[in-house]
């Protein structure tokens, strides 16, 4: 659905670009009141070394074939680029169309420099593929790429740009899934900057609203600001209460802004800032205030080749809110990698608040491994429509050396007080091989949730370099992990077309991640099945499949709803039912088909409404 922006003038609005943003004297003061342990990270991002000549293309395809990720930052024909280094990734979503992603990613060409540039790369087909055109604007030192989608399926791009004496950002958009982009936009900013776009649909839907920290701000403690209007301009930065930083940023349903991180002058004190003003455009925008959290630890910068990140942060903290029609609607969760009390270096925490964000519940702990020695670095959190937390981490409880890590994961379905048995989803691999001539692989990655399973954009060594890689994580997996639903699958699926009497979806893998483009059309199990009120269709159609129509019907065979007619469509596909008919009514509980056509061919399943 294309949602209409409100085109009103906000109060700001002459204020914009017209009028430069002052440095302010407290900004300067507050780059040295990092506490101790927590070294300012702003000279990592101003323009040191020169460019240096870009390396040449491997012969070989990138090592990617033993273990489910992909590799994006390649070359034509998939091989890896011998010799440059990519991290710290971000990937945003097309809410229409899913399988179209955009990951963006610090990419140094040659890893002998320090230079950076803004890469990026697209895919239309699901992630089983990745484009990778090059860099935004080249031979621009750039870096802490955040990305985000509005509800139209306009990419947005921020990125933090640097002189050599200042720290600013610029926000690019693209409106045809990553594959172009338009000049960058001035958007104020300093270092650790993040974005984040309403598509709540209401009065603040299409709204971008970005945060970033006080060191290297370029407006002392005024480090927020949002456009209203679809990323043409930026609004003079504000403050935020207790000037979070190292964090993120999510919207609640309604369109309230919660924003997250630390106190810049104690790592052990968690914040987080409410916003319910900033949704609307004619409005002044304000936080009305901002609550502690309890994370039961500190955050942590790497402290040199005993942890590791020897140079970055071994973790953000993250918030998201649930935005299902669920019993823990609204309910804001945080996360982050932290430093407990005791011999434990690293472990990954979780709270949450039922009420807005105003009081938090003790943290507990995500990973479950058992003794004190491992580090859970770079804790990650994505909250699914129907409000499944999804957690990845680095972990390094299989080797016990602080350099070698897999990567882990947990979900939770009872709002964070329960969480999975832990899931090793990948090969082990070296934090301290392939620096761009500075030591840390970035310092953060970035998970998108979804009904069936997450996107999953990250950086690794498995080349002996630094490069970004996408998992897809838990489609399908039948309750072989608990990601599924509590009923047995068996008697609500089809057989398969093998004809051996298995649904598609519950053949292994489990945790099926995105592989070779399929060669035949495939209509999967619903999720959630059963459901109330909507539920999620996969499908996958083939190169050449040609025009595609799905139809919900009765079990007499009367059309209910037509989701698609006349489309054409490649790779894997989902398209949501709400439970309504084409008239826009609620239709009643029960047994309902859904078919797919295309070329001749037809595959039919079914579905259960509880209502």
């Amino acid at each position: 659905m294309t949602h209409a922006r409100p085109r009103a003038i906000s109060f700001l609005a002459g204020l914009l670009l017209a009028v430069p943003c002052q440095t302010h004297a407290q900004g300067t003061a507050a780059t040295t009141s990092i506490a101790a342990g927590s070294p300012s990270t702003s000279r990592n991002e101003l323009l040191d070394d020169k460019p240096a000549p870009a390396r040449a293309f491997s012969t070989a395809p990138p090592h990617v074939a033993v273990f489910p990720s992909v590799q994006v930052n390649v070359a034509a024909g998939g091989q890896n680029i011998f010799g440059d280094a990519a991290n710290e990734p971000s990937i945003a979503v097309d809410p229409r169309h899913p399988n179209r992603m955009v990951i963006g990613w610090r990419q140094f060409d040659n890893a002998l420099s320090n230079f950076r540039q803004a890469g990026y790369a697209y895919t239309t087909d699901g992630g089983r593929s990745w484009t990778f055109p090059g860099v935004l604007t080249p031979g621009v030192f750039r870096s802490d790429p955040v990305l985000s989608v509005d509800s139209d399926g306009v990419f947005y791009y921020n990125s933090l740009r640097s002189t050599g004496q200042s720290i600013l950002c610029d926000v690019f958009r693209s409106t045809d899934g990553g594959v172009t982009w338009s000049a960058p936009v001035f958007a104020h900013g300093g270092d650790k900057n993040w974005l984040i776009v309403d598509r709540t649909g209401g009065i603040g839907d299409g709204n971008i609203y970005e945060s970033w920290s006080i060191v290297g701000s370029c407006c002392g403690n005024s480090t927020f600001s949002r456009s209203t209007d679809g990323g043409l301009s930026y609004e003079l930065p504000i403050p935020i209460a207790t000037t979070p930083i190292w964090g993120t940023m999510d919207v609640d349903s309604d369109g309230t802004l919660f924003v997250s991180g630390i106190d810049a002058n104690n790592t052990s004190r968690f914040v987080v800032a409410r916003s319910t003003s900033v949704r609307d455009p004619m409005a002044f925008p304000s936080f009305e205030f901002s609550r502690t959290v309890n994370m039961g630890g500190a955050v942590l910068v790497g402290q040199g080749s005993e942890s590791p990140n020897p140079v970055g942060l071994l973790g953000q903290v993250w918030i998201a809110v649930d935005r299902s029609t669920g019993p823990r609607a609204g309910w804001v969760y945080m996360l982050c990698s932290v430093d407990p009390p005791g011999p434990d270096p690293l472990d990954v925490h979780f709270a949450r608040s039922s009420d807005g964000g105003a009081t938090w519940s003790t943290p507990v702990r995500v990973n479950d491994d058992e003794g004190d020695a491992a580090w859970q670095w770079f804790g990650t959190m994505s909250v699914a429509p129907d409000g499944r937390i999804d957690a990845i981490w680095n972990d390094t409880r299989n080797s016990g050396v602080a350099h070698v890590s897999e990567l882990y994961y947990a979900f939770s379905i009872d709002g964070g007080a329960t969480w999975s048995q832990n899931e090793k989803l990948s090969l082990a691999w070296n934090s301290h091989v392939g620096f761009p001539n500075q030591e840390k692989i970035g310092d953060y990655y970035h998970m998108v949730s979804d009904r069936v399973g997450a996107h999953l954009a990250w950086a690794a060594t498995f080349n002996g370099e630094q490069d970004v890689y996408y998992r897809r994580i838990g489609d399908y997996d039948c309750n072989q992990n608990g990601i599924g639903d509590s009923f047995d699958i068996a008697t609500l699926a089809s057989p398969d077309e093998n004809r051996n009497g298995i649904p598609d979806e519950c053949e292994p893998p489990f945790t099926s991640d995105v592989a070779a483009a399929p060669t035949s059309l495939r209509l999967l199990q619903n999720r959630p099945n059963p459901f109330n009120p909507g539920t999620t269709i996969p499908f996958e159609a083939p190169p050449g499949a040609g025009s595609l129509r799905l139809r919900v019907y009765d079990p007499a065979g009367r059309l209910v709803r037509t989701l698609l007619e006349g489309v054409e469509l490649e790779g894997r596909s989902f398209v949501d039912w709400d439970g309504r008919d084409d008239r826009g009514e609620s239709v009643a509980s029960g047994l309902y088909l859904y078919r797919l056509e295309a070329a001749g061919r037809v595959h039919t399943r079914k579905m259960l409404l509880l209502r």
